[in-house]
Formats: structure tokens, C-alpha cells, sequence
């Protein structure tokens, strides 16, 4: 059953326009309300999440309106980051989670995730179901079934308390200074407050959302403005987080930054050497450099490669048994405790090592050497089919030819944006450049 609503994270496109639409969202909750509802049971329950753009307002009443047409009882949190949404998912025992927000991308664009029971992320087929039922009829409820509607006050501190016990008991973090970059987004005010009560000297960044701001010069993509404040204030390191905060990029003393790959590194170390990192394996996407794999290889440990997006590396994780995992782009998932990326959490603990071991963070990140890398995004036009161009197959297979037995070249269509992702990795920096733009320049002939 193939899915054309849902791509690599959920429902996701431009506010008021199609998919993200008032309407839309009201089949999807209505669909997701049918889907989950449990025959002969009222206790039907759904907890709901947002990030902080202008739309969620309209999304979430929509999603709303759909849930309880179909006898869901929805208990609305407010903004909080994603994880906290599928952390709350299972504890407060709901049917769904939801999730609205398009993560790091501009506010104009918003997005709809949805949650099992479990707290993990829907599978393709569960979505493909869901769009069936979206495309037909949907039945709605009785009206003495018609669901209820409650604001939860207190979500975001419950997760808070969570997130804290996922620190290593008997340490804190006074002395410390760190810069949190929460991106304008979901976690402005629980990231601050969790490294505050854990003892840190804190120095906020991008925690003034207005609905317009998110991800707007802050955030884990545009990592300059938490430099600048890591140096300009003399921090031990920065914490810059997306806009809902299931991804992170840590900062040095110095303002560099180090992606997932180096986190993961690090951590995979650290827990192998604890016994923590179950069959000696982490997950990692294709995207992660050829550096990150070999530095588990000789630490005899194992790279599991999947497709992009962090959804596939926790279904690989669970299937394999597997406790960590993430992306290069820094979703960093630790099983153990969240069943999503977390940020938050990952940032405690890259400054958890930090207080184990009294070193800064430059020498923490800087776990191995990468392989040169080199991506390059080209938007492609509505309706256009670059990757199917025959002159864009040929460039491609000419440049493979060309880079093999020296590096590796990946080429995808972007599952969130009209993008065409291409990237290569190569010891020879000049050929890494020339291979690129030659398979750029094919596609971007081919994207009008």
C-alpha cells in the first residue's frame, strides 16, 4: 500500500496550502481517530503537541475537531518538544500522539507526526492505512461517543522531570557554562530550565518565539548565532537544538560545532566501554561519514547503515535489539531512554562526559578524522522528475565510475522539501568538488 500524504516524517508542506490545510487536518485526525479507536472501549485518548509556528494554532484545533468527531478524548499539551510528545504518549497511557511541527524548517511550512501507544513513530503501513481511510468515507461517532477536550498544564514538567533522570545521579553541572539555542521552537523554555536545575550557568539563545521566528537565524541549522554567544560569553560549550528539539549540534569552547556523527562516536565509545551498547552496534543512516565507521571498526564495533530518515534507524534498531542510533543531522535516539530522537537529552549526555571526565568539549568532539564530504541541495519545480532524466542517469554513472574504489556517492530525493540531495564523500578533495558540481549541474538542467 503506497503512502502519498505521508513522507519520511509524517504529513508535512507549506501552511494553508495542500496537504497543510485546516481541512486536511481534520480527515487525518478523524482518520487517525477511526483508525486507533478501540471497539466497545470509551476511554479513547490522544495527546497532542505542537512546536511554536503561527499555524499550530490552526492545526491543532483542526486535528481537534477530527479526534473527537470520531469519539477520541484529545488532551492538548501545548508547545513541547517532539520526544516529549512520544514520551507522554506512553506514560499517560493514549491510544496517539501527535505531534505538529515541521522541525527545522522555515514557519511557513508545518507538519503532522503521529505516535502508536508504544511512544514510537507510526510505521509506513500503519500511515498507508490511514491515508486509505483519509480517501474514503469516515464514519464518525454517535453523538453520545463524541470525544472531549482537555489542556494538560502540566506536560511539559512531567517530561522536564523526566529528562532530568536520564543524568547520571550524583553529579550536576555548577561550573559549567553553557549556551542553549532552542531555535525560537518547542523547547525555549524546557531546555533552559532542565540545564538550570541541574546546576548550570545558562545563557539562553533563541527562546522568544513569536510564531514567525522559528528556526530563523537560530536553531541546529544555522549554528552561527550560538557561536558567537559561546565566545562572546566565555562558554564551556552550546546546545543548539532544532525547532522541536528532537534533533541537537553541540559547540565546543571555541564555536565549532560537531554533527551526530561525532556525538554518536563519542557515545558508542563511552557505552562499549561500560557494556551499555548492546550487540557492540550503532545505528547510523547512509548519510554518516565513511570517518564514523571507521573508527567503530577498529574499536570492533559495527556501523548498521539504513535509509535516511530517523524513523528507519529506530525501526532498525528495534529490530535488531539495538540502543543507539541517529543521524549525522543530529537526531541522536537512545533507546534506553526515549523512542525518538531527543536533543535535550543528548546534549546531557555529551556534558555528562564532560563532567566524568574534566576534559572540554574540543576534545570530545573531535572523536575521528572524516572523510572530505560534500552536499549539495537543488530544488527541483512542481511536477518536474530530475532523477528520472536520462542525461542526469549518465552523469551520475559516469561520476560513480570516476570516484569508485576512492569514495562514495549518494543521491536522494529529499522525504520533507522539493529537494534533490546530492552528496559524495572522497579522500581527494578536488575530485569530490568536480563530481559534485557535475552531477548538480545535470540536475539542475533537469529540475525546471
Amino acid at each position: 500500500m503506497t503512502r502519498k500524504l505521508f513522507g519520511t516524517d509524517g504529513v508535512r508542506g507549506r501552511a494553508n496550502s495542500h496537504p497543510m490545510t485546516a481541512e486536511m487536518a481534520l480527515r487525518l485526525g478523524a482518520a487517525a481517530g477511526r483508525y486507533f479507536r478501540r471497539e466497545g472501549s470509551s476511554a479513547h485518548r490522544v495527546v497532542i503537541g505542537k512546536d511554536t509556528r503561527l499555524s499550530g494554532y490552526m492545526l491543532e484545533n483542526a486535528l481537534t475537531a477530527g479526534l473527537t468527531s470520531t469519539g477520541m478524548n484529545v488532551l492538548l499539551l501545548g508547545p513541547v518538544p517532539t520526544p516529549a510528545v512520544g514520551f507522554l504518549t506512553r506514560s499517560m497511557r493514549a491510544d496517539l500522539g501527535v505531534m505538529i511541527s515541521a522541525s527545522h524548517n522555515p514557519h511557513q511550512d508545518n507538519g503532522i507526526k503521529f505516535f502508536g501507544p508504544d511512544g514510537f513513530k507510526l510505521s509506513d503501513e500503519a500511515e498507508a492505512e490511514i491515508e486509505a481511510i483519509v480517501a474514503g468515507e469516515i464514519i464518525p461517532a454517535a453523538p453520545e461517543r463524541i470525544g472531549r477536550a482537555k489542556r494538560i498544564e502540566d506536560g511539559r514538567g512531567r517530561y522536564q522531570e523526566f529528562v532530568k533522570t536520564t543524568f547520571p545521579s550524583g553529579r550536576t553541572l555548577e561550573g559549567l557554562k553553557v549556551v542553549i539555542d532552542c531555535a525560537n521552537g518547542a523547547a525555549y523554555r524546557a531546555a533552559p530550565e532542565v540545564l538550570w536545575e541541574l546546576g548550570a550557568e545558562v545563557i539562553p539563545v533563541g527562546v522568544t518565539p513569536n510564531g514567525t521566528n522559528i528556526n530563523d537565524h537560530v536553531g541546529s541549522t544555522y549554528t552561527r548565532t550560538a557561536a558567537e554567544a559561546v565566545v562572546a560569553h566565555g562558554a564551556h560549550m552550546g546546545i543548539s537544538l532544532d525547532g522541536d528539539a528532537d534533533r541537537v549540534m553541540i559547540l565546543d569552547e571555541t564555536g565549532r560545532v560537531a554533527d551526530g556523527d561525532q556525538i554518536m562516536a563519542l557515545l558508542a565509545d563511552r557505552w562499549a566501554e561500560e557494556g551499555r551498547l548492546k550487540g557492540g552496534t550503532l545505528v547510523a543512516t547512509v548519510m554518516s561519514n565513511l570517518g564514523l565507521e571507521r573508527f567503530l571498526t577498529r574499536r570492533g564495533l559495527r556501523l548498521e547503515r539504513t535509509a535516511v530518515g530517523d524513523r528507519y534507524v529506530v525501526e532498525a534498531m528495534r529490530r535488531g535489539g539495538w540502543n543507539l542510533g541517529g543521524e549525522q543531522s543530529g537526531h541522536i535516539v537512545m533507546t534506553d531512554y526515549a523512542t525518538t530522537g531527543d536533543g535535550l537529552i543528548a546534549g546531557l549526555q555529551f556534558l555528562a562526559e564532560m563532567a566524568r571526565t574534566g576534559q572540554p568539549a574540543s576534545r570530545l568532539v573531535d572523536q575521528f578524522e572524516t572523510v572530505p564530504q560534500l552536499l549539495q541541495n537543488v530544488r527541483f519545480a512542481a511536477g518536474a522528475k530530475p532523477l528520472e532524466a536520462a542525461s542526469v542517469r549518465q552523469t551520475i554513472a559516469a561520476n560513480e565510475a570516476r570516484i569508485s574504489g576512492k569514495g562514495r556517492i549518494l543521491i536522494r530525493k529529499s522525504g520533507t522539501e522539493p529537494l534533490i540531495r546530492v552528496m559524495a564523500e572522497c579522500e581527494d578533495p578536488a575530485l569530490l568538488s568536480d563530481v559534485v558540481a557535475e552531477i548538480v549541474g545535470a540536475v539542475e538542467a533537469a529540475a525546471v
